[in-house]
């Protein structure tokens, strides 16, 4: 891990934050010149659930899992994030520790803004703080939603539903996005998300281009996604 030199995109990240999005252009360029960045490679640990948090993370560039681990040792990739993204909201808000692993899945450049920063933008801007209880809702809501996904419906389901996601979001086919990546995001194997590849596209929903998935009938997939 090293530092990486400052990034004129960093501004543009953070007013799309929706908590950050209430705040002043002045404000805004406070919070970038408190910033670090740092650099890191493929596979290397950002952070381990239940360390100290030390901010919020903003991606500039890459890919990057949150997981957790079984008591097995099996991996569960909970999110897949990109360019833009921001992780580690939740300790960074509340202090406490980080809830999750994040590691990265390519070359990865992001931002760190250290938790005094936030604590200080918190207390000086109530309409940030009140946009971050509403984007903490949201967290909540759509966790719910994606537990319900594991348990209710099955791998062609949430194979369908993670491909139509995909297509509006970049950072779920960025780098590192593999397979075994989705198989682990949808609480699978390898060989089941093969197999549910295989009847999608012999259903005539998706084909392939080499390495790329291809909708070729979104209100098909729809459909399969039961949506």
């Amino acid at each position: 891990m090293k530092s990486a030199e400052p990034s004129a995109l960093l501004y543009d990240y953070l007013s799309k934050i929706p908590y950050f999005s209430v705040l002043t252009p002045d404000a805004l360029n406070g919070l970038a010149s408190d910033a670090v960045s740092l650099l890191f490679s493929p596979d290397e640990v950002i952070f381990l659930e239940g360390d100290p948090s030390r901010g919020l993370w903003i991606i500039q560039d890459g890919s990057v899992k949150i997981t957790k681990l079984s008591l097995e040792g099996n991996e569960y990739i909970l999110h897949l994030l990109g360019p833009g993204d921001s992780f580690n909201d939740i300790a960074a808000l509340d202090g406490g520790p980080t809830p999750a692993n994040a590691i990265a899945m390519s070359p990865v450049s992001v931002w760190l803004l250290p938790a005094e920063t936030l604590d200080r933008a918190l207390d000086r801007h109530p309409a940030m703080a009140r946009a971050a209880l509403k984007m903490m809702g949201e967290r909540i809501r759509a966790l719910g939603h994606q537990i319900e996904d594991l348990t209710l419906y099955p791998v062609i389901v949430r194979l369908a539903r993670f491909l139509l996601a995909q297509a509006e979001n970049p950072s779920l086919s960025g780098p590192g996005v593999t397979r075994a990546a989705i198989a682990a995001h949808l609480a699978t194997t390898p060989e089941t998300i093969s197999r549910a590849l295989a009847k999608l596209q012999e259903a005539g929903a998706i084909r392939f281009d080499r390495h790329k998935i291809i909708i070729t009938n979104p209100e098909l997939l729809r459909s399969m996604a039961v949506l």
